[in-house]
This record gives C-alpha cells, structure tokens and sequence, in this order.
C-alpha cells in the first residue's frame, strides 16, 4: 500500500522535479521541448543507442524511489521509424530486485528469476492489418514504430506482472530508466485505474469510486477537442490486460472489438489476479448479499 504522501497518485515528474536534474540523472540527447499536439512540455530522448542516451530516476543506483503505487502510467510516443527501451527495476517482498523492460527491439518475450523482457508492439494510428495479425501471430508487426503511432498512456500493473511471471509479491518501485527513442510527458504511479475517457460527472452517477476507478487527473491527461473523443486521438494500453492468460508475450494495443477498450460509462473492474475462478465467484455472490447497490449498477 503507498505511504500518505502518494495517494490517490503521485505525479513523479512533478515530484522528483526532473527539470533540475538534482534528483534525477540524464544521458546523451535528453531535451525539454514543445510537443505540438499535447500544447505542452514533454522530454525528448533520442540517440543511436540505449546506453547512449536516456533519463533516470533516481539519480543514481544506490537509491531508490520507494514509490508503493500498484498501477505505473507512462504517457509516451516512441519516435518515428526508431526503437526504444524502458527498464523498471521493481523490489519484492521479499527485497529481491526485479527488472521489467519492454522494448520494440525485442524479438519475443524472456524471462529469469530476476528480468522479465516484453516486446513492445508499435502499431500504426490506423491498422488494417489488426485482424489479421491478431489470427495469425504479431511477430511481423515487431520493430522500429511507425510515422503515425499515437501518443500512448501505457498502464503497467506491476503487482500483477510480478505475480503472473514470477509468483512473486510487489512491494514498491525502485528505479526507471527511460531509454532512446522516445517522447515521454509525464509518469505516474497509483493504486487506482484511471480512465482517460471517463468524465467526473460519469464516475459520480456509476460510483466507480468504490471499484477504484476514476477520471484521469487533469495535470496526467492529453488535451482533447471540444466535441472529440479520448479514444479517437490517442492509444489506452493496459498490460497485462484484464483476461489475458499465459504466456501473454507482448505488450500492444488492443484490436477492435469487444476486448477494446470502450466509450463506455462504466469500464472492466480491475481483478486480483491471484484469485480463481472459483474464489470469484464466490466473492461475488458475497458482494450480491451485502452490497446489492454496488453489483446492480448499469454495465
């Protein structure tokens, strides 16, 4: 559970004031720049290798972030025709340090007791071949992004990632290390979903609040048009995703369809991954009993 001073999210950018450079680190070509369509500051980092350049946090290896949040949210758009590398070193109950990376230079997923590799699929804003790929296989569609990839909000549950692939329980995050190529806007850690096309007057009508869901925060969102869609401008990719099972071998965005993320109202809860079917069930006949309310609520 996240100390006071984080909850109900903590902006890491913001609070580590990664501006200064006192409290963070940075490597080769790492700028502040103007992004056009985001009317805001965002960080460029580019170079022709992942050790070249990059930007970290903390400062150095020795310390740590301790930031408790289950859920990371990265706001990011891979630079055009180029790969990047994410690296997130995450600590266990059981204090053994565990690195997360995910990267569109990985060929397929890896794993030892200590890393896990995700290749990260870069799809195009527009995808005609998402069908397709998602019959036949995504392995053709990994390498360098494409010209029109979409600003993304990536959501990482690490909790369930260190209990899917290792059976291990997450205690807090320790470092990030944001590597060539990459545009990124803001990080930020949290134990609830946000959902970025979700209004505050929706989540008050559906009481999502006591299902741990609620709008993005304002000073986290992309700017949307008045009369546009959150949906229609940008990439919501959640992983691992609500249903998946293993081996689940890349992080990507979902096809349409019914397991895309929606306009509607009320989105998927989140689910202990932990739990079986079997245990759900019978929470939830439990929730029918002592909370009809909150279970009857329009889906």
């Amino acid at each position: 559970v996240p100390a006071a001073w984080q909850r109900p999210y903590l902006n890491v950018f913001k609070h580590f004031r990664v501006e200064e450079w006192k409290r963070s680190a940075r490597e080769g070509d790492v700028a502040a720049i103007t992004d056009p369509r985001l009317k805001g500051t965002v960080y460029r980092i580019r170079g022709s290798s992942p050790a070249s350049s990059y930007l970290q946090l903390p400062r150095t290896g020795t310390q740590s972030l301790g930031l408790g949040g289950r859920y990371l949210y990265l706001l990011f758009r891979p630079l055009p025709r180029k790969h990047f590398l994410v690296h997130l070193d995450v600590t266990t109950e059981e204090n053994q340090v565990v690195r997360i990376s995910f990267s569109n230079l990985f060929k397929e997923f890896k794993s030892t007791a200590t890393w896990l590799q995700f290749p990260f699929v870069c799809r195009a804003a527009k995808d005609p071949a998402c069908d397709h790929t998602a019959r036949t296989g995504r392995r053709d569609l990994l390498g360098a992004a494409p010209t029109d990839m979409r600003w993304t909000c990536l959501v990482l549950d690490l909790r369930s990632i260190l209990s899917l692939y290792l059976s291990r329980r997450y205690s807090h995050l320790k470092s990030i290390k944001l590597c060539c190529n990459l545009l990124v806007k803001n990080l930020c850690t949290s134990d609830l979903v946000f959902d970025p096309g979700l209004t505050f007057s929706k989540a008050r009508q559906s009481d999502l609040a006591c299902h741990g869901i609620a709008p993005m925060p304002r000073e986290m969102a992309f700017p949307v048009p008045k009369g546009e869609s959150w949906h229609d401008l940008y990439d919501y990719i959640r992983f691992p995703s609500e249903g998946s099972k293993l081996p689940y071998d890349s992080i990507q965005k979902s096809c349409p369809g019914p397991a895309a993320v929606s306009e509607d109202p009320i989105p998927q809860l989140p689910q202990p991954v932990t739990l079986t079917k079997a245990v759900r069930d019978r929470l939830s006949l439990v929730h029918q009993i002592t909370s009809p309310k909150a279970v009857s609520a329009p889906r």
